[in-house]
């Protein structure tokens, strides 16, 4: 299993159910804020800002209206993903069936402590461990006026015999999308 980190033109593509992040994040023409006005969420908020995402994106694929999912996320998010590149990208989620609001039932477990990867982003790694399938997710979030916003997501489903607490093993990509596709 690898991981692609490759930028393209417009966004990056992970996993089967797709992370979509676009490329040059710090480079919207103004200067990032001070590092201290980007606080990394306690552990309580943490996983809310995640419960959340996970709710969005169940939300999204049970009504097949990713419209909301891309409005609440950040402006680069926006610009890269339109709503029916987001119904492409989490086809293969949708076809798993995989329920998304029982995350809700449970702690995420993480793979690394969240982390600012580059200046006003923030990356988490993690699982919930439900039974029989897991479900492994990546989120990037930018602060965008004074809060995290969705910039990047995977999220796929897992057998639970796969995800272990402190897995060093990344998780799965998909091929690089190609603009216009």
């Amino acid at each position: 299993m690898t991981r692609m980190y490759r930028p393209m033109l417009g966004a990056m593509v992970f996993l089967a159910s797709g992370l979509a992040i676009p490329a040059g994040l710090s480079a919207q023409g103004a200067a990032p804020p001070p590092v201290s006005s980007q606080p990394v969420p306690g552990e309580l908020e943490m996983a809310k800002l995640i419960w959340s995402t996970m709710v969005a994106v169940d939300q999204a694929n049970r009504s097949s209206n990713y419209s909301v999912l891309r409005d609440i996320s950040a402006p680069a998010f926006q610009i890269a993903n339109d709503p029916g590149q987001l119904a492409r990208i989490f086809a293969g989620l949708r076809a798993s069936g995989t329920d998304l609001s029982n995350t809700l039932l449970l702690a995420p477990t993480y793979r690394a402590p969240p982390a600012i990867v580059s200046p006003g982003v923030m990356r988490v790694q993690g699982y919930f461990g439900l039974r029989p399938t897991a479900v492994n997710f990546d989120f990037s979030y930018q602060w965008v006026e004074g809060r995290w916003r969705l910039v990047g997501v995977s999220i796929a489903p897992a057998s639970l015999g796969t995800v272990q607490p402190g897995d060093p093993e990344p998780l799965q990509t998909a091929p690089e999308a190609r603009p216009g596709r």
